[in-house]
């Protein structure tokens, strides 16, 4: 059974309550009951393990048998910039990339990019994209979930970085530097930055732009990928490198 995630002020005095969407899939998907045991955790990076004591439609009302400390972050975090795309695209983008490790997904509008999101829906899509993450994340029992914030232009955040991030981004029929071979911090203070355009590629300007506020230019071999499958490979690459994955 995979770890759920909870608010730290879902617990009091020893007790967890769980109520809403979770309380309905541990209930009704999961058959949870009385007396059984199961995992949860907070964004404290802190995990319980819950002996539910009274199981209703409303809530569940469960005792702490064990709590353990996450472990503390032994490598950079990745932000992930990746361009809008269309349908469920996105969608795995942001489910793979979760499962993958990333910190932050920030979804990019590019000039080539075909979607362009209005603004009176972008909170709901945000908090859409969130609640995939968070799937992910309790899916593969990772010790937090990452952020998503709201779409943003290419050219503001690239404008909008600190200079001292590690920055790159991916371009195709190019001679930038391959990303397997490139200089990665190794201190967990530091932040990697990868950004990923749309299907189209990005404009000129807008790789120009890049590397004026310090994107250094990768390459992820001679092959041309798809939007999505860049976004993945690139994090599996320089996950790989980190030690944290393979």
């Amino acid at each position: 059974m995979p770890v759920f995630f909870i608010s730290s002020n879902q617990i009091t005095h020893g007790q967890v309550t769980i109520t809403g969407p979770l309380c309905d899939h541990l209930r009704g998907s999961l058959r949870v009951t009385d007396g059984e045991e199961f995992w949860v955790g907070d964004e404290q990076r802190r995990r319980y393990l819950v002996k539910a004591l009274q199981v209703t439609k409303q809530a569940i009302l469960g005792s702490i048998l064990d709590e353990r400390a996450g472990p503390s972050a032994s490598s950079p975090p990745i932000t992930l910039a990746a361009t809008i795309l269309k349908g469920d695209r996105m969608d795995w983008i942001i489910q793979k990339t979760t499962e993958l490790g990333i910190a932050t997904l920030v979804p990019l509008v590019a000039e080539q990019g075909i979607v362009r999101p209005r603004p009176s829906r972008s909170d709901a899509q945000r908090e859409r994209w969130q609640r995939i993450a968070f799937e992910a994340a309790q899916q593969s029992e990772r010790w937090d979930v990452p952020t998503v914030t709201s779409p943003v232009h290419a050219r503001d955040f690239f404008a909008g970085q600190p200079a001292q991030a590690t920055k790159f981004i991916l371009t195709e029929r190019c001679e930038g530097a391959s990303l397997q071979s490139v200089a990665l911090p190794a201190m967990a203070t530091k932040t990697i930055i990868i950004a990923v355009g749309p299907e189209g590629g990005w404009r000129d300007e807008e790789t120009d732009q890049a590397i004026q506020h310090g994107f250094r230019p990768v390459t992820l071999g001679p092959r041309i990928l798809r939007a999505e499958t860049a976004a993945a490979a690139a994090v599996s690459i320089v996950q790989s490198r980190l030690g944290e994955l393979g």
